[in-house]
């Protein structure tokens, strides 16, 4: 079913001017010149570069690369590529040595657990360049993996900000071919590379596209499951889908403060009204 892209079709260049200016006023508004991110060879990360180098020039943008014994070297390859294209800082961590330790600890840990592992590895490497480089973290999650939960809390999902976290992955595909990326990191089938053969679409049970359409009409438009499947979708993947969104929503939402005060961290204090203190 594809009825339902043409609802997914953005203004790249509105898109691209939007998200360019809000890396630069994030990362300044909170007295910083520089990012971070990992650059892990795939669309997502490749996109969030190009958005942060045009933003606050190559220069101020340190993109790292951090494999693992067990990665897929084509993805490290594609990686190379979009750092030499941009000409952003870079720097390689070779991850294995951090998290096998704790793999051989627990023989039976399951693939899934291993992909949690070395995905906070990555972070901890991230924020540590951080400080090093004077830089705020960059996420590169989209909209998507969001929704579906296809994240690993405190992994790839933290960061001091996430450029595309409001992008279908449909419409990241989109962007990026408006920005440039090379067409080999868009055309390749989306991967954690978290084990040999893997990727997101095998692993998910549908394609990023169908998720799209449905995600659209359940979030946005505030469709119901019942509406859904009137509107032609299979009952089993629209609840599926549904099912995911429920059950994951903890990852998108910093982590509950129980009430006992009149303003609550998270609660009631969501927003400053100002950077002074009167």
């Amino acid at each position: 079913m594809e009825r339902f892209l043409e609802y997914l079709q953005i203004n790249t260049t509105l898109a691209r001017d939007i998200l360019v200016r809000f890396v630069r006023d994030e990362v300044q508004r909170n007295g910083f010149e520089r990012v971070v991110l990992g650059v892990s060879g795939g669309i997502d990360s490749a996109l969030s570069a190009f958005i942060a180098a045009e933003a606050l020039g190559p220069q101020n943008v340190l993109g790292i690369q951090m494999p693992h014994s067990t990665s897929n070297p084509t993805s490290f390859a594609d990686g190379t590529l979009v750092i030499e294209h941009l000409g952003i800082r870079h720097d390689q961590v070779d991850i294995s040595p951090m998290v096998d330790p704790l793999m051989e600890r627990f023989p039976d840990m399951t693939p899934v657990r291993r992909g949690n592992v070395m995905a906070r590895q990555r972070m901890i490497v991230l924020y540590d360049q951080s400080m090093a480089f004077n830089g705020l973290v960059a996420g590169t999650s989209n909209k998507t993996e969001a929704l579906l939960g296809y994240t690993t809390l405190f992994g790839d999902s933290a960061a001091a900000f996430q450029p595309i976290g409001d992008l279908y992955k449909n419409q990241v595909r989109q962007l990026a071919q408006a920005m440039g990326v090379p067409q080999p990191i868009i055309d390749k089938a989306p991967s954690a590379d978290l084990w040999e053969g893997q990727t997101d679409e095998g692993e998910l049970g549908y394609t990023y596209d169908m998720a799209d359409q449905a995600l659209y009409l359940l979030v946005d438009l505030r469709y119901t499951v019942e509406e859904c499947v009137a509107a032609g979708f299979e009952r089993r993947f629209i609840e599926n889908v549904w099912q995911r969104v429920r059950r994951n929503h903890y990852k998108r939402t910093v982590p509950n403060v129980a009430k006992l005060s009149g303003r609550t961290l998270g609660h009631d204090f969501l927003y400053l009204r100002s950077w002074s203190a009167g």
